[in-house]
């Protein structure tokens, strides 16, 4: 049989494939017994780790590009120096395609609470993992903008110690409006790529999970640098607001909380019950019951 031959024949298999499929059970809401599991306190680890090894190597770039385009320390042509916004975005979106990859079979790569409060609406993980793995998270930030603030301490407050604020010009509400829909794209992006009924229709289309995720951090960072410094991530937000500790870098800080929480809900809802018609089959099965 030819190769279109089978991809032909496979349509109705993958169409009976997928009519077949069934989604996994709701995690509950508090799982007692999962406080005593290994595999939970290892993957609050890994997430402290990650989110630790995400802050260090982020924000030694950004200070290290604001170094080196500072015509005050590197001379005259230091406009033309460093990174460039471009290479920012591209720090933020592969050092989270790298540690996705790496913990995504360990805790499921979630390095940022606003992904895990997402994932907690839509029932994916229990109340208790969001918890521990949003506190977590925003320790390992701060423990990894304090390595940066410890090997560079001659540059770190300088230059603002990385921390998100509203640039000048832009409202509050811009600011939360960026947030929100950078927020949103993360996450509709991180249901879309892990969605086993996905995997299990186009497992003819092989697909790298954390490359789609890092590329949307990546994309995202283009398009909000200029407006927040892009945050989309409370624990970035607060490790280097933590550690900077200056009136600015807390000035308006709830838009880093706030934003990134309201995108993630929002996608939550889009993606589970839009896309995934969940509503529909809601109704569907209180009218059944009847």
């Amino acid at each position: 049989m030819g190769k279109d031959e089978v991809m032909e024949s496979g349509g109705a298999a993958g169409e009976f494939a997928a009519k077949d499929y069934t989604d996994p059970p709701p995690a509950p809401l508090i799982d007692a017994a999962e406080l005593g599991s290994w595999s939970l306190y290892r993957a609050v680890i890994a997430e402290f780790i990650a989110t630790l090894l995400f802050l260090y190597i982020t924000v030694a770039t950004v200070i290290g590009y604001k170094h080196q385009t500072d015509a005050s320390a590197s001379g005259a042509d230091a406009a033309c120096g460093g990174v460039g916004v471009l290479g920012i975005a591209w720090a933020f979106g592969g050092m989270i395609f790298v540690l996705v990859y790496c913990t995504a079979g360990i805790s499921g790569g979630h390095i940022n609470p606003a992904v895990t409060f997402g994932l907690f609406l839509a029932r994916k993980v229990s109340l208790v993992r969001a918890i521990l793995y949003i506190v977590a998270q925003c320790l390992g930030a701060i423990c990894g903008v304090g390595l940066v603030k410890a090997f560079q301490s001659a540059y770190f407050n300088r230059y603002g110690g990385g921390a998100n604020t509203l640039a000048a010009g832009y409202s509050k509400g811009t600011g939360l409006a960026a947030e929100i829909i950078g927020t949103f794209v993360l996450v509709y992006t991180v249901f879309s790529a892990t969605d086993p009924k996905r995997n299990a229709r186009d497992s003819h289309v092989p697909v790298l999970a954390p490359l789609p995720i890092g590329f949307a951090v990546f994309m995202v960072h283009l398009a909000t640098i200029p407006i927040t410094g892009t945050g989309i991530n409370p624990a970035r937000s607060i490790g280097a607001a933590v550690i900077f500790n200056n009136e600015k870098a807390w000035h308006n800080h709830w838009i880093f909380w706030v934003g990134p929480f309201v995108g993630a809900a929002i996608a939550a809802f889009y993606h589970q019950y839009i896309l995934r018609a969940g509503a529909i089959k809601a109704l569907g099965s209180f009218r059944s019951n009847a």
